[in-house]
């Protein structure tokens, strides 16, 4: 930090095993990369190349590599894991994380059915060859069928026992999916119930939204993980974070 200030939460230093901050790359430059990490880089502690967006990113490798000098962990949407899956061509997924030097990896079934038990053998194979994120609550697009809380946490259990390092508590872009409402509300109960039984550092939460992100920060503390985050709101998140905006201002004031 710039500059001393009494009465402020305690964050985890980087690197961080919780206390996280996910950035969601939906198509930044090479130059956008360099910008974000002299702008935000302390306050970054991952990015995801969303969706199958790396297949279409110029100068890819270079972007990477922006990002990994700076010490930030970069990874593939869980999207174009699924997209090499339905093809048959998992062996070349696990070359490209190679050729990339990419060591965290997202696995999830959003997109395709796959079985749990066998999501939980990708899980199982792919932690050998980094830290596994995990994606559980996608299937709740399909507002006919919601996943009901105790489903949720055997999702998150049986994921985290096969190898995952994270469970990403699925929002989508629009944090109108899985942990949400149509309208953006955090669905309340859900979020509590999950915390009865699977650890707050084990949980990344999808939280594009101001709003989402002020509840977790509220109900967790200035080290919620919060992912899916506009490269854009970084530094006002990390000032939300720490009590200097006006939503969490008298969240650590003692005397007020």
């Amino acid at each position: 930090m710039n500059f001393h200030l009494s009465q402020m939460p305690e964050r985890t230093a980087r690197p961080r095993t919780y206390g996280l901050t996910m950035v969601n790359d939906k198509g930044l430059s090479v130059a956008d990369a360099r910008n974000l990490v002299s702008g935000a880089g302390p306050h970054v502690d991952l990015v995801k190349l969303a969706f199958g967006t790396p297949l279409v990113t110029a100068g890819l490798k270079e972007k990477i590599q922006v990002f990994q000098d700076a010490g930030i962990p970069v990874y593939f949407g869980g999207l174009l894991f699924e997209a090499f899956v339905i093809r048959n061509q998992f062996s070349d997924y696990l070359d490209l994380l190679k050729e990339y030097n990419i060591s965290y990896i997202e696995v999830s079934d959003g997109s395709i059915d796959i079985p749990h038990e066998e999501k939980c053998r990708y899980i199982e194979q792919l932690s050998k060859y980094g830290v596994v994120l995990s994606e559980v609550g996608s299937k709740d697009k399909d507002r006919e069928h919601i996943t009901p809380p105790y489903q949720w946490i055997k999702l998150m259990q049986a994921e985290l026992g096969a190898g995952a390092s994270y469970i990403v508590a699925e929002a989508r872009e629009t944090g109108t999916v899985g942990l949400y409402r149509n309208s953006g509300e955090v669905r309340e109960g859900l979020v509590q119930e999950i915390l009865t039984k699977v650890p707050a550092e084990k949980i990344l939460w999808e939280a594009p939204q101001k709003d989402q992100q002020l509840y977790f920060l509220t109900l967790i503390g200035a080290n919620a993980n919060l992912g899916n985050i506009n490269p854009v709101e970084v530094i006002a998140l990390e000032a939300m974070r720490v009590g200097l905006r006006g939503d969490t201002f008298n969240l650590y004031l003692k005397n007020q």
